[in-house]
């Protein structure tokens, strides 16, 4: 497991405890983070008795009660519920994933923690500014990029061969789960672009419908853009989706490398 501390440069104390309902038997302890701009109070965390006999099975779920019957006011990012929107995406007991596949039955025994993405501004409770994050992934012009038209009536041909490149790729999210793991991400975050716009980077330089490859790599080859990845595998880890960014930043260095032979 890999894991990580609450959001840098906060003191957490301690806040209130929200009994479940008298008589409630199935019942598991949630600890969520809070934190409110405008009370000028400094972050803590909530704890929460939820009843699981009247709870769905995933720790969204949780919250979604948490918000409903419990406290309204509390803050998070939530949408498809399947795992392919990347909104709810949370440190939950000690590891960045989303909210909406994690089971807490894969957390019972223990009090469930929730605190926001690591190493990111906190907007508000479990909602992290992730402006920076998108604007890295804007740079890297996830996009086709291609001067010759489309055949006409049809969609650009690609083999099956070409096709399965992309495999591994194209399922990222976007969800900043990787990104927020990675310590190269946590002290350059302003110039290493972090191993999810790297991996968005990598899905169209090897597209053979794309034009750009090589003006792609040339904008990689950079010494904080690309080379502050030193391969620690944090990002591979806790994917929520089974990628692995660490291998695919890799096979792009070994590319600017055989470009230069």
């Amino acid at each position: 497991m890999v894991e990580f501390t609450l959001p840098a440069n906060s003191k957490v104390g301690k806040g209130k405890t929200v009994k479940a309902p008298a008589g409630a038997k199935n019942v598991t302890t949630v600890e969520v983070y809070r934190w409110n701009p405008d009370d000028e109070a400094n972050p803590h965390m909530d704890k929460f008795e939820v009843d699981l006999d009247t709870c769905g099975p995933m720790v969204l779920d949780a919250l979604i009660k948490i918000k409903n019957e419990m406290d309204p006011t509390l803050t998070f990012r939530r949408s498809c519920r399947e795992g392919v929107c990347g909104s709810c995406a949370m440190n939950i007991d000690g590891t960045n994933t989303l909210a909406c596949t994690k089971s807490i039955q894969d957390i019972r025994g223990k009090t469930i923690k929730i605190s926001p993405l690591p190493h990111m501004p906190v907007i508000k409770d479990l909602v992290p500014d992730l402006t920076q994050f998108f604007a890295q992934y804007a740079s890297v012009k996830p996009w086709m990029q291609s001067d010759t038209p489309a055949p006409t009536g049809m969609e650009r041909p690609q083999s099956q061969e070409e096709r399965d490149k992309m495999d591994g790729v194209w399922e990222c999210v976007l969800c900043a789960c990787c990104s927020t793991a990675c310590p190269s991400y946590w002290w350059n975050p302003d110039r290493y672009l972090g191993p999810a716009a790297l991996l968005q980077a990598y899905r169209w330089i090897v597209d053979s419908r794309d034009e750009s490859t090589g003006e792609r790599l040339d904008d990689l080859e950079d010494p904080f853009k690309l080379y502050r990845c030193h391969t620690i595998m944090n990002c591979t880890k806790t994917c929520p989706k089974g990628l692995e960014p660490g291998k695919k930043i890799a096979e792009i260095k070994q590319m600017l490398v055989e470009r230069r032979l």
